[in-house]
């Protein structure tokens, strides 16, 4: 379970979460959804263990989070890090190296299914390419949590959807636990259990999303509009 008690987060004199304070069960694909400069991004980063509460605190399975939770924590940065040089193959070397729970037969099936030839140097990807590559080394891990900062990003809307397949295909949630930030919504909308709105940093408001469907006969897409037009209040 991921736990945030009261969290606050300032980076200098921006607020980029205020007064954060809910639980993550595991087994669920949840989206935390908002405007860019919502907080989205450094509520990852704070589970991850990337970046630290000013106020508050964050636990995973009630520890609070330190840098030494890589162990539980796969997390998808929405930027590319990756050397140029480096082949595919390189790569997944490199991530066998550092990470005891990277499954290196199952990275090549996940890169087989995303297209993607092991021997390709990272330049001769395209920028789509390169995104399914961050997608496959990220799903190799066996890890209790995968945090995904916009994984759709990058990638052609024609292959989106088989992409989204993918993400369920390579992950167990009888025991693993997806949190996601997407522009996408559409697109991940089908797979989500749980929506975290986030507005100017605080949460506007929390949803499972079949009751969103069921109860209020509203989209997620819509219900955010409504939240970013002012009628629903943070």
């Amino acid at each position: 379970m991921i736990q945030f008690e009261r969290v606050t987060k300032k980076f200098g004199s921006v607020t980029a979460l205020e007064d954060v304070s809910l639980s993550l069960e595991k087994g669920k694909i949840i989206g935390v959804l908002g405007a860019n400069g919502s907080g989205k991004s450094t509520f990852l980063k704070l589970i991850a263990g990337l970046v630290f509460p000013t106020k508050g605190k964050v636990l995973v399975d009630g520890m609070e989070v330190t840098r030494k939770i890589s162990g539980k924590v796969a997390y998808l940065s929405e930027l590319d890090v990756y050397y140029d040089s480096f082949t595919v193959q390189n790569m997944l070397e490199f991530y066998s190296s550092q990470f005891n729970d990277f499954r290196t037969e199952k990275a090549y099936d996940i890169l087989e299914f995303m297209e993607i030839q092991p021997d390709k140097k990272l330049r001769q990807l395209s920028k789509g390419g390169r995104s399914r590559a961050k997608i496959a080394f990220t799903l190799a891990r066996e890890a209790p949590i995968l945090l995904m900062d916009e994984p759709l990003s990058g990638l052609d809307p024609m292959v989106r959807e088989s992409i989204v397949k993918g993400l369920i295909s390579f992950v167990d949630l009888e025991w693993q636990t997806i949190v996601m930030t997407t522009h996408e919504i559409d697109e991940v909308e089908p797979l989500l259990d749980e929506a975290i709105f986030l507005r100017n940093g605080k949460v506007a408001e929390r949803a499972r999303v079949d009751e969103l469907r069921e109860t209020s006969r509203d989209s997620v897409v819509n219900r955010l509009k409504k939240i970013y037009k002012g009628e629903e209040r943070p």
